[in-house]
């Protein structure tokens, strides 16, 4: 019983190398891990791995001349694969050394000429030593970098000739199903075929006997049982419990609908695939399968775990019973329609599976190989050629009920127009006899269906988790913004940048995915991408791919290191001391420059990039620098003259030609000032270093108030002067120090002109002090009967036209 549970934990162990170890019926099996190649840093000794990579490459070359077959290129591409990989990280680990010998070297300076002082006999050998190691890394560095090319070269090839045969395969005719040639030659190979199933049936029946021994018959009965509770009740149950988990922990929204999408097609895809495990665990329990038998099991067993991951597929995404988890624009009726289908073409696809295995296995006739091909591509096209007319129909019955169909993406017509052709000339080509050509074209459309439909529902739910968990009004954008200040907007930016990038990453992946049957893979694609730009030069900058995603990553980490003591400094430290806040901001606002710079040097420094490379950059900028940018470096100088020397600062009230206003923020380029309306007026920096500027609450300025009152001659001025004295010391914003005067200015024809002067403790009281000290005298003079001066009115009175006999009139 303890043997029995310690093997039920390994399921996802096996899941693991069934879903890394299974081709397409095309395509064949990936060399196993015994056969790759040890890693270069392994080895201790560079030079020992330098013999062993091109004892390595020698091997492959000798294999590669004896015209191996798809099989066995695969495994040598892959092979000249590790060997690159292996002589590039040498290289890149001996790099390092090389240039460090080169810096003592160049410490040590060149070896004394003739004539001059010598150096002592240990700086001679230590620098003999050195130039020796230096030779010898160089000489292995140049000999790595020569066997990466070759082993290039060779992976070229490889896929060359893998290339020139499949085309040869998908190119060969056979006679046509149609023609007596095809039922004549099956007839003759019928016996000989139908003895070697019965072998392999009787050695299947053989290792079942051996299994139903009393020794294995338990475990075996237990397994089978195990299997039916996972296909029948379990996979119910779990899909039951996932609801229910689903309902109560997801947010209602599209990434339930996602998120339940991908459950419920990984619960067919292990239910029935963990089931099919079970089955041959229970028959090899104690290791008693031959090792062909063993083989093929496994192999079939992978196929099971890509017809179940097929089916479940297709059944998530029509969604019959629960038509509001649907993620595609399907009607309810076209649903039903093709709720059968992905299970029938999960079944092609494990016949299609079981057959080749058992006709390699039992080494059928090419005759029975040819048929058996013609039968599943024709099966296959048909399958996918009925879906399609179903699904036509179904659109077109919603027509004629009135009811206008959904509209579709056009990359979902074009994918619904290349299936239908391709059902037609795969029926064509096995018409013909080109039989392989036709059964590659089913193989394929069933691998481009699985993979076109497992990008949707990841793409969907990428999109929906970043959406859920960046949304400015969810939970965890919630918690972003409040712990890391982040703005709203940020937040939807990053989640559609996140998004873009997992949806480029996912096309990539099944980009790669699709090569597989062609002798590719994912890692083909990213290697090759790698490839295109890893010589790719500007000048003397070389631009590397993983140097640059370093240099990102090391520039954000730092940026968000740079905000934190930012905020740490502004909220924490400096308000804890006696700075005052114009000094506080100055000190984080430099303090931020700086630590920017360093953060974009060392992002510079990952990316492998040093000052000389961008020289030629500065030279190609420099007439530019000189004349169009002398604005913006004169600005960012004055702005660093600002924060530095602090003749303005946060918080000051200045005064420019045609601007007053706070100053609320002092940028690198220019300084933000608050007028009088609230608005804000951008002004350069170089404006406060090269014309006059007034702060009036520099050095702590006091708020001066004055007020002018016009009086009449007959005034009282001593009683005018002792009112005026007395609301000046009244209101409690003026100061004693200095004390209020009242002064008698001027004298007139017409008035007597009394100033008050007082002081308030900052310029932005005096506007308000003042208004309320003229209310105050206005009311005490009033109450004095004391009215102010009045100007003068002059009266112009009409007489009418003058007369004869006016008295004004002229010669009286």
């Amino acid at each position: 019983m303890r043997t029995f549970l310690c093997k039920l934990i390994a399921p996802s162990l096996l899941l693991g190398s069934l879903l890394l170890g299974t081709q397409p019926a095309f395509a064949q099996n990936a060399p196993s891990t015994s056969d790759a190649p040890a890693s270069a840093a392994s080895a201790p000794d560079p030079a020992q791995t330098l013999t062993r990579v091109s004892k390595q490459l020698d091997d492959l070359k000798t294999s590669f001349n004896n015209k191996p077959d798809s099989a066995s290129l695969n495994n040598m591409r892959s092979q000249a694969g590790d060997v690159q990989q292996q002589a590039d990280q040498l290289v890149q680990t001996l790099t390092p050394e090389l240039e460090s010998l080169q810096t003592r070297l160049t410490v040590l300076g060149p070896a004394p000429v003739a004539g001059a002082p010598p150096e002592t006999p240990a700086v001679s050998q230590q620098r003999r030593q050195l130039e020796r190691n230096k030779a010898k890394l160089d000489s292995q560095i140049k000999q790595a970098q020569l066997l990466s090319q070759d082993a290039t070269k060779l992976a070229s090839q490889i896929v060359e000739t893998h290339n020139a045969q499949f085309q040869a395969q998908l190119g060969s005719r056979a006679e046509s199903p149609l023609g007596i040639s095809f039922w004549r030659n099956l007839t003759k190979s019928f016996p000989d075929d139908i003895a070697r199933v019965r072998r392999v049936r009787d050695l299947l029946l053989e290792e079942a006997g051996v299994a139903w021994q009393p020794d294995n018959r338990w475990p075996l009965l237990f397994c089978l049982i195990g299997a039916m509770l996972l296909i029948v009740p379990g996979r119910a149950l779990t899909e039951h419990v996932v609801l229910a988990l689903a309902s109560r922990y997801l947010p209602d929204g599209h990434l339930r609908r996602s998120a339940i999408s991908v459950i419920f097609t990984l619960t067919v895809t292990l239910s029935i695939g963990l089931a099919a495990w079970l089955v041959d665990l229970g028959f090899n329990w104690n290791d008693t399968l031959d090792e062909d038998v063993q083989t093929f099991a496994q192999a079939i067993i992978r196929t099971v775990f890509f017809a179940a991951f097929t089916a479940g597929l297709g059944r998530a995404l029509l969604s019959v019973r629960h038509p509001s988890w649907r993620m595609p624009a399907l009607t309810k009726f076209t649903a039903r329609t093709l709720r059968w289908f992905p299970w029938l073409l999960g079944g092609a696809f494990l016949l299609l599976g079981v057959l080749e295995r058992l006709n390699n296995f039992a080494g059928a006739s090419l005759p029975a190989t040819v048929c058996t091909r013609a039968f599943l591509a024709l099966l296959i096209t048909g399958l996918v050629g009925a879906a399609l007319l179903r699904a036509k129909r179904a659109r077109n019955t919603q027509r004629q009920q009135g009811e206008k169909p959904p509209q579709h993406a056009i990359w979902v017509g074009a994918l619904f127009g290349f299936a239908a052709l391709g059902v037609m000339v795969a029926w064509l080509a096995v018409i013909m006899g080109y039989v392989a050509l036709g059964f590659f074209i089913s193989w394929q459309m069933l691998w481009i269906g699985m993979i076109v439909g497992a990008l949707y529902m990841l793409s969907h739910l990428q999109r929906d988790l970043f959406h859920v968990l960046l949304t400015p009004h969810g939970r965890s954008g919630q918690r972003l913004q409040s712990t890391f200040s982040v703005q709203p907007t940020t937040l939807e930016q990053a989640s559609t940048v996140f998004s873009a990038a997992g949806q480029i990453l996912l096309l990539l992946v099944a980009v790669g995915t699709l090569l597989v049957p062609f002798g590719g893979g994912p890692q083909d694609i990213f290697s090759h991408i790698g490839n295109v730009f890893s010589g790719l030069q500007v000048g003397e900058l070389t631009i590397k791919p993983g140097a640059i995603f370093n240099a990102v990553l090391v520039f954000a980490l730092g940026m968000f290191a740079v905000r934190i003591a930012k905020k740490w400094l502004a909220q924490q430290l400096l308000p804890k001391t006696t700075l005052d806040i114009g000094m506080q901001n100055s000190i984080v606002a430099l303090l931020n420059y700086v630590a920017v710079v360093i953060v974009f040097a060392l992002a510079l420094r990952t990316a492998d990039v040093s000052l000389q490379s961008l020289t030629w950059i500065a030279s190609a900028l420099s007439v530019g620098i000189g004349f169009g940018l002398q604005a913006i470096v004169s600005n960012f100088i004055s702005g660093l003259i600002l924060l530095a020397e602090r003749p303005v600062k946060v918080g000051d009230w200045v005064s420019m030609p045609g601007v007053e206003g706070d100053i609320r923020r002092i940028n690198v380029r220019a300084t933000e000032i608050q007028l009088s309306d609230r608005s804000t007026m951008i002004v350069p920096n170089s404006q406060f270093i090269t014309q006059n500027l007034r702060n009036v609450t520099h050095g702590n300025a006091l708020g001066r108030v004055k007020l002018s009152l016009p009086m009449p001659l007959d005034t009282d001025a001593s009683k005018v002067r002792e009112i005026m004295l007395e609301a000046l010391h009244a209101n409690d914003a003026t100061m004693d120090t200095p004390a209020p005067v009242v002064t008698l200015d001027d004298i007139t024809t017409s008035a007597m002109t009394f100033t008050g002067v007082a002081y308030v403790r900052s310029p932005r009281e005096a506007s308000a002090v003042k208004s309320a000290l003229l209310f105050d005298i206005l009311s005490r003079l009033a109450k004095a009967q004391m009215p102010l001066s009045t100007p003068q009115s002059m009266i112009v009175r009409n007489l009418g036209p003058l007369g004869e006999d006016s008295p004004a009139a002229p010669g009286q």
